[in-house]
């Protein structure tokens, strides 16, 4: 009788279990997601941590182009709802499962099961986390992998490949950030106390002690630790891709593998343009596949290192090693770990992000825009309370959900002014506001199906002082084609300038200090998106907007998404649509 053994047998019994099935142009795979808060030991203190099914980060979903997930989510949290966004899933024909609360759906109530189905239909490095609160800050987090169909190759050769999923820290709850952001008088979050590489990095200790000037004692592990690094071991000259996703709150990091070059050849699911760097820039919200060849002295092992850039850092490098198999893992590195780029040399952190340009085949952007909106980014108060604002207005959701009132036209759910698509040109972005004060809102940017949409996200100078901050912004639903980046204020005639034969697809891009990035999209997938700064405070302190396009084109919404608010109450007057 043959025997069945390995990676086969798990999946014969997974398809006898019911967690595969099969369909036209793909499989259905079946999770069942408990997301729950878990005492844990991330960094090696105890914490809370939110979690999925007793993981932290949550368990990572593997499928292929054309399977359909479906996960059935359970809010096991005692107080509060969640729902979870799969980030960089465009949800075509399904806008409901997006994982947006007051957007795409309600929140999911405690005790409450939603079952989201959607289909993944691009290859590429994504990841999912809470979109509700500040649920990503405190753990909700984890990796989502789609391949090629099986017999399609990709378009560069590898051997193995290891997944890096970047995060940061901190030792204050997202409850009691969220309380903080919203006080009389303000208080920020800081910087966070540790960087995480799978949910793993240390606080009381140091990997390169001995390298570096610290006062904590060298890691000692003696197996089984939750904090011990997630060591990557490989083989001497093979290449290995690097799945890397950063769902970072805050920070921006570079990432550097000591003596060994990266070749980025993937950015937010799509291919780009192969080049080869020393040290790359990872902003909250990007993906990218980078190829390491391990060509380097198999007789030693290297440091795989993480340090903050864009703000001034607090935060020590999160750290793992590089394993060559041919000597043990528990042998250290011989030299200090890399050292990262100083958190303010945003000339280094431009040039990377400049040589990201499309790979040949790539769609490229038309030509020409049907309408193009300015979102002008500040720092401001309202009623005392420090908010972002875009256009001087800072979003705050309504309790019921933009999809459900936009397609039965329940008027009443939210503000029908649209929001405003631009700022007075005479704004002066090197200085604090003249007026620091803002408004409120939640209006929507309307497109019609088709439209092409050209988006300036124009940076300025924060509150007080000196200083304007790195944004980077993440459209839902969509790919946008990054036309390009300047410094100063955007004015007429840098249009010109857009790069329109090797434009990168991207889902998320960042915005320079006192500079701008111009962006250009389709307006074709029916739906509500959310548009935002992917840095948790920020988008809580209301640093985002709505886009809305051919709701009417939007098929039947689950009844289970619509259940608060006043669509809520519609489905109990009328027990259903």
């Amino acid at each position: 009788m043959m025997r069945i053994t390995g990676l086969r047998a798990v999946f014969i019994w997974c398809i006898w279990l019911g967690l595969i099935q099969f369909s036209v142009g793909g499989r259905v795979r079946h999770y069942k997601f408990d997301v729950e808060y878990m005492i844990r030991k991330p960094d090696c203190l105890k914490h809370v941590v939110m979690g999925i099914n007793g993981k932290f980060p949550g368990p990572t979903i593997r499928a292929e182009v054309g399977d359909t997930l479906n996960i059935s989510l359970t809010n096991k949290l005692f107080t509060e709802g969640t729902v979870i966004h799969w980030h960089g899933i465009r949800q075509v024909e399904t806008p409901w499962a997006d994982g947006t609360a007051g957007i795409s759906q309600c929140a999911i109530n405690p005790g409450e099961t939603f079952n989201y189905s959607f289909k993944v239909d691009r290859p590429g490095t994504y990841f999912y986390h809470g979109h509700y609160g500040m649920q990503r800050s405190a753990g909700l987090y984890g990796s989502l992998i789609v391949d090629l169909p099986r017999g399609q190759n990709e378009p560069f050769h590898y051997d193995d490949e290891f997944n890096l999923l970047l995060s940061d820290f901190w030792h204050t709850s997202s409850h009691e950030q969220e309380v903080g952001l919203s006080s009389l008088p303000f208080e920020w979050i800081g910087e966070p106390q540790t960087l995480l590489i799978n949910g793993r990095g240390q606080f009381n200790c140091s990997l390169a002690a001995k390298f570096i000037n610290t006062t904590l004692p060298e890691c000692k592990f003696k197996g089984g630790e939750e904090c011990a690094p997630q060591i990557l071991h490989v083989e001497p000259n093979k290449t290995y891709r690097l799945r890397i996703a950063s769902t970072t709150a805050l920070a921006s990091l570079n990432l550097a593998i000591s003596d060994h070059k990266l070749l980025v050849v993937e950015a937010d699911g799509n291919y780009v343009t192969p080049f080869a760097v020393d040290d790359m820039d990872i902003y909250s919200g990007e993906t990218y596949s980078v190829l390491l060849r391990t060509d380097q002295d198999s007789k030693k092992n290297y440091w795989v290192s993480i340090g903050v850039r864009g703000r001034k850092p607090n935060t020590p490098q999160g750290l793992t090693i590089l394993n060559y198999k041919t000597i043990s893992a528990s042998v250290f590195p011989s030299s200090p770990p890399p050292v990262t780029p100083l958190w303010n040399d945003f000339e280094h952190s431009k040039a990377f992000t400049k040589k990201i340009i499309a790979k040949m085949g790539t769609p490229q952007p038309p030509k020409h825009s049907d309408r193009t909106i300015f979102l002008l980014n500040t720092q401001n108060r309202v009623d005392g309370f420090t908010k972002w604002s875009i256009n001087n207005v800072s979003l705050t959701l309504p309790p019921t959900p933009y999809l459900g009132s936009i397609k039965f036209k329940l008027n009443d759910a939210f503000d029908q002014t649209p929001p405003p698509v631009t700022f007075p040109q005479d704004y002066d972005i090197f200085n604090p506001p003249v007026n620091p004060n803002s408004t409120i809102g939640n209006g929507v940017y309307r497109f019609n199906l088709g439209e092409v949409v050209d988006v300036i996200l124009q940076n300025a100078n924060q509150l007080s002082g000196n200083g304007s901050e790195i944004h980077p912004w993440h459209l839902h639903g969509h790919d946008f084609w990054v036309l390009g980046y300047g410094e100063g204020k955007f004015k007429h005639g840098d249009e010109k300038k857009f790069n329109l034969t090797h434009a990168p697809l991207r889902n998320t891009a960042v915005i320079f200090p006192y500079g701008w990035t111009a962006l250009r999209f389709k307006a074709d997938n029916p739906g509500v998106w959310a548009f935002h700064c992917h840095i948790e405070p920020h988008l809580h302190m209301g640093m985002g907007v709505i886009f809305a396009e051919a709701i009417h084109k939007v098929g039947k919404i689950p009844r289970e998404a619509l259940t608060c608010g006043l669509t809520g109450k519609k489905l109990v007057e009328n027990g259903r649509y």
